[in-house]
């Protein structure tokens, strides 16, 4: 049996995981941030009798911050020898701090009332991603990566928290890796964050009923619906009832959000508006301006899902 340990790495008020697959080529998971490998992850393997120097695959799940943000720093401790993988549709965020500015003036930063927003964004992308590069192998999801010996890891598209989201699956144990591809209530926002809901939606129903994870390892610790964050090691009860917990609310914020939008948002002084009537139907009373901001980047999906089906105004 292939071991996997967590390795956590500070940020803020949050805590980010990677992954550690202890095989014959080892990989990770995931790489937090800029400090993450030092801070994080050099220390935590080495208390497992393991070296970062080792690793020699760097599988990414998508391409946020908190995910790619250490994998330059991951590379060159590894002798610039780790692979790094990533799918196409997201590697412009591996290759470019600017493509994560340009993500947010797309998306949540319409509805953020913050000038400097593009600005700060550009400040964390220069504090929190150690280096921009090119990835050694571009996914599209039926590929088999192999870790030596006879363990390999298989690449399902996941698309809908991102459009280049992939679990990666440990084969013959069903050990599968989702970064942030089942929400369930969101993490520390309170708020489940997906960029196409519908994409969403059959991700998780295919995560439900072909891949069916044996162990679910999650991005963060993903709330239940009274608050409760799981953990990010999940038992196959609790990965079905985090991936139907997940389908669950998606229902809920989408019927809310489609009446919203068609009815026609209205700007108010609510720190939700154009939205505030999806907030006030949920029960949110979250901030919606914390970043990543998933309230508005979700409420931008469906307002962009219904822009393309043409029952909504652009705007």
């Amino acid at each position: 049996m292939t071991r996997v340990h967590p390795l956590v790495s500070p940020w803020g008020r949050f805590g980010l995981y990677s992954f550690f697959i202890d095989a014959p080529e080892p990989a990770i998971v995931d790489t937090g941030i800029a400090s993450s490998p030092a801070e994080g992850m050099a220390p935590a393997l080495e208390a497992i009798g393991r070296r970062i120097e080792d690793v020699r695959w760097i599988l990414l799940t998508h391409g946020h911050i908190d995910h790619v943000g250490g994998a330059y720093a991951l590379w060159e401790r590894t002798g610039r020898r780790a692979r790094v993988v990533i799918h196409e549709a997201d590697a412009p965020m591996l290759r470019s701090r600017h493509a994560h500015v340009e993500e947010y003036l797309a998306g949540r930063g319409r509805y953020l009332a913050d000038p400097d927003g593009a600005a700060r964004v550009a400040a964390a992308t220069e504090a929190v991603i150690s280096g921009e590069m090119e990835p050694d192998l571009l996914v599209r999801g039926g590929e088999t990566i192999p870790l030596g010996g006879d363990v390999t890891v298989s690449v399902h598209a996941i698309p809908g928290h991102t459009p280049g989201s992939v679990a990666y699956v440990l084969d013959g144990q069903d050990d599968v890796f989702v970064g942030d591809a089942v929400q369930v209530h969101g993490a520390a926002n309170g708020f489940p964050g997906y960029t196409d809901p519908v994409a969403y939606r059959a991700s998780l129903e295919r995560l439900r009923d072909e891949v069916r994870p044996r162990h679910l390892y999650l991005g963060h610790p993903y709330r239940r619906a009274d608050g409760v964050p799981y953990g990010v090691e999940l038992d196959a009860g609790q990965a079905r009832e985090a991936i139907q917990g997940s389908l669950d609310i998606e229902a809920r914020v989408g019927a809310a959000a489609r009446r919203c939008l068609r009815e026609g948002p209205r700007e108010t002084d609510s720190p939700y508006s154009p939205f505030a009537p999806v907030a006030g139907s949920l029960g949110y009373t979250g901030d919606p301006t914390l970043e990543p901001s998933p309230f508005f980047t979700s409420m931008h999906a469906y307002r962009a899902e219904l822009v393309r089906e043409g029952t909504t105004h652009h705007g």
